[in-house]
């Protein structure tokens, strides 16, 4: 279990791992992750309170998926993390990635049933886009809990329906920090230091295994 002091979550301390992010303690998860995990949810949370009260969205639905994955999404970017050690850089960009994805689609919302298999697609891409050095689709596919044929096809919609609009220049990524930056700092830590708990909570009944024994686990309810 992890001590109260690394929980605590700043402004300066999320900055700190974004810019200079050590990849020596491999125990480490970077921050980014808790507080991409927390604006996630708060969205998913506001979203379906809109769904109820105006009868669902639109019909962009190609990540949606047959079943609720049985994953928080703190535990799903984590086991990302863990498998793949994309660094915090390429959480930034799947994250502006998303969003600007959002923008681009006004059919098209955040749900329990699409976004894990958003967050893997943007963030495969976003690796592609950041890193020298990159696994193949089939490895993101094992780690996502999909077929890798599964996940081609959600890159390919994902890539026209952005029109291949994937550059993110130095003012756009430093524009996206700083709005993560804002959501430790007004309103947001609480419900990061919450979540980061929680995951430190159950990490400590888990052993970390191989993403092939977890591979079935995740297929039947991703696909």
């Amino acid at each position: 279990m992890a001590s109260s002091n690394s929980l605590a979550i700043s402004p300066r301390k999320l900055r700190s791992d974004l810019y200079s992010y050590s990849y020596q303690d491999e125990s480490n998860t970077p921050l980014v992750i808790s507080v991409l995990s927390s604006l996630i949810e708060r969205t998913l949370a506001r979203n379906e309170r809109i769904s109820r009260s105006y009868g669902g969205f639109g019909k962009t639905r190609v990540f949606d998926c047959r079943e609720i994955p049985d994953m928080t999404i703190q535990s799903y970017l984590e086991r990302i993390f863990r498998y793949t050690k994309a660094g915090p850089s390429v959480y930034v960009v799947a994250y502006v990635y998303i969003d600007r994805f959002c923008q681009n689609n006004e059919g098209f919302r955040i749900s329990l049933t699409n976004v894990h298999r958003l967050l893997i697609t943007t963030i495969m891409i976003a690796s592609k886009y950041v890193e020298d050095m990159n696994y193949r689709n089939s490895y993101f596919a094992k780690v996502g809990g999909l077929e890798t044929e599964d996940l081609n096809k959600l890159e390919l919609e994902f890539l026209f329906l952005m029109g291949f609009k994937l550059h993110v220049n130095v003012s756009v990524f430093e524009s996206y920090c700083c709005h993560l930056e804002r959501e430790v700092s007004i309103g947001g830590g609480y419900q990061i230091e919450k979540a980061l708990r929680c995951a430190e909570e159950i990490k400590s009944r888990q052993i970390v295994q191989d993403p092939k024994l977890h591979h079935h686990q995740f297929s039947r309810v991703l696909l």
